[in-house]
């Protein structure tokens, strides 16, 4: 990940107003569900796991921020389906789905 080094460091700046959020979706289930969220340090580590596991990142600070209030481990509500649902369009087309192991 790219981003601007701080003087006398080789740390990357980090925004303090960044905010990233983790879905999980399973087809067949309810909605999508937030499993994490964060701002500054901790979604640069959400995002910075997410690319070590292979799993697709989409920037969309919009409704980033509106996953951000809702509580973890629950479903998003209906009026952010399609924005969702346009993000696992995304996450299709990159090939990057996660199917779960089977039990």
């Amino acid at each position: 990940m790219s981003g601007e080094a701080s003087a006398g460091t080789d740390k990357p700046k980090v925004d303090p107003n960044r905010v990233a959020v983790a879905l999980k979706y399973d087809f067949g289930d309810g909605a999508p569900t937030v499993t994490a969220k964060g701002r500054g340090e901790i979604a640069e580590r959400i995002i910075a796991t997410a690319e070590e596991n292979d799993i697709a990142v989409e920037a969309n600070p919009v409704l980033a921020e509106a996953l951000s209030k809702i509580e973890l481990e629950s479903e998003i509500p209906i009026p952010l389906y399609k924005a969702v649902a346009e993000v696992i369009g995304f996450v299709l087309q990159t090939g990057k789905l996660r199917r779960p192991d089977p039990p």
